[in-house]
């Protein structure tokens, strides 16, 4: 088995907290809960979060999956350099980010689920895991199916090799099953 890379699962998690605390936001400002202020603060740092966390960073091994419309976001992300890049600024910027949202009731949620994120991102800094963006891969150089010459005939299970039959040309199967009918005058 391979190694885990914990920060695609921290990027996921920070991803999800973001649109929590965000929806959380929503409800103490839109209930007019006391301290609402809270939740005002939780609405901006829930857009933050997901607007840093939507770029999902390339994976050491295989293939990433890039998300829809992330390469805008990502060049931001790149462009700030070792602040974005750094898991250790990220773990502790999401760590600061959740302490006010914890004041609340409604962004409760979000803040457990933005510290939970943090210290993830610090399992992956300790990890010496860093994030990299994902460099478009051109069509024309990957090419599907070039290894498959020619797809199975029989559908699985198959039998061994030895007990397969051998396959027929069909010209000389059509010769084989010539009819002859006399013709009467």
């Amino acid at each position: 088995m391979g190694q885990i890379e914990w920060a695609m699962w921290a990027n996921e998690q920070a991803l999800a907290s973001g649109l929590i605390l965000l929806i959380g936001g929503v409800v103490g400002v839109a209930g007019q809960f006391k301290s609402w202020q809270f939740a005002a603060y939780g609405i901006a740092a829930g857009v933050f979060v997901m607007l840093l966390e939507y770029p999902r960073g390339k994976r050491r091994k295989g293939t990433t999956l890039e998300r829809p419309g992330q390469r805008f976001l990502a060049a931001v992300v790149k462009l700030f350099g070792p602040f974005t890049r750094n898991y250790y600024i990220r773990a502790i910027l999401h760590a600061c980010l959740a302490v006010p949202g914890g004041f609340i009731l409604p962004t409760v949620l979000g803040t457990v689920n933005l510290g939970i994120a943090s210290l993830i991102y610090l399992l992956a800094a300790i990890k010496k895991e860093e994030w990299n963006p994902i460099q478009s891969q051109d069509s024309k150089n990957r090419q599907v199916g070039k290894s498959i010459h020619q797809p199975p005939s029989n559908p699985p299970p198959r039998p061994p090799a030895e007990h397969r039959r051998k396959p027929v040309d069909d010209a000389s199967a059509g010769a084989a099953c010539v009819v002859v009918t006399p013709t009467l005058k």
